[in-house]
């Protein structure tokens, strides 16, 4: 099987945090097993889901708009109440997948994981993989609800989820390295950002690992080469920080310094969304 991705011989429990799609769909109908279509954007318009795949919408009610920026982590309460509304029940098992692929569903995982859930996986591949393999789709945008209410209750992490003090202090230890998820022409800020108002560039010292380099037909790499992929990028530094345009392909980064073996790492929530805005946070463009 590809390394560090479940297939159906793994049926009895979450062998990491990816699974593939025929383990999916060996175990879509046993019962604790709750599968979420993460989907954000324009994927999130897409008329085909798994069957009996719930909307864990990021865009939507899964991230706070009180605060002005995109995908902003909701409070632990709001959080507890919408996973409840999802007939999602402590004692779960949750299977995360995005209409792209490899995606958003990343910024579920996370998002569940920092909010003390740790039976959670995302489908490696997604939606396409799903389809792929010949497995079957429903027609309609996934609901919002089970038509019960569940148990889940949230049990925040610390450091999972970091501002813009604890990347400024990422920057200066060497131990620690800022990633940045975003195109390599946004990195050096030679194409202006898509969310308006905001500068080009980085933050100094960060490196550049844009999330699409650590996928190969839309899944994960192997753990091997994802391992070679961040050793030579981060050396000896075990400390992580990543960062993106708003908080969401960030994770993908998260999970695949995961797979690789990474177990201190952080999500910028504020991403670029915050950093780019015009302020004393420091900025520079170039490679």
């Amino acid at each position: 099987m590809t390394e560090g991705v479940a297939t159906a011989d793994d049926a009895g429990s979450l062998p990491g945090p990816l699974v593939g799609p025929e383990w999916l769909a060996v175990r879509r109908a046993a019962g604790g097993l709750v599968v979420l279509d993460a989907s954000v954007g324009a994927h999130r318009a897409t008329e085909r889901r798994i069957p009996g795949a719930r909307r864990f919408d990021i865009d939507g009610v899964m991230s706070d708009h009180a605060v002005p920026l995109p995908h902003t982590m909701p409070a632990a309460r709001r959080f507890t109440e919408e996973m409840r509304a999802l007939g999602v029940d402590g004692t779960d098992t949750v299977v995360v997948y995005d209409a792209a692929g490899v995606y958003s569903s990343a910024r579920a995982w996370w998002m569940l994981r920092a909010m003390g859930f740790g039976r959670v996986a995302v489908l490696d591949g997604g939606l396409p993989a799903w389809t792929a393999a010949g497995l079957p789709v429903e027609e309609g945008g996934a609901p919002g609800g089970a038509g019960r209410t569940g148990d889940f209750t949230a049990r925040p992490r610390e450091g999972m989820l970091v501002g813009s003090g604890a990347v400024t202090a990422a920057l200066a230890d060497p131990g620690s390295a800022v990633l940045d998820a975003r195109t390599r022409e946004r990195f050096a800020g030679t194409v202006a950002e898509p969310r308006p108002g905001l500068r080009r560039g980085h933050m100094p010292g960060a490196l550049n690992l844009p999330f699409g380099e650590i996928q190969r037909d839309g899944r994960m790499l192997p753990a091997r080469e994802l391992r070679a992929v961040f050793g030579a990028l981060l050396g000896e530094r075990e400390r992580l920080v990543v960062s993106c345009g708003s908080g969401v392909t960030a994770c993908v980064l998260a999970l695949g310094a995961e797979l690789a073996g990474y177990s201190e790492v952080s999500v910028y929530d504020g991403s670029w969304s915050e950093w780019g805005l015009p302020s004393g946070l420091p900025v520079t463009t170039g490679a």
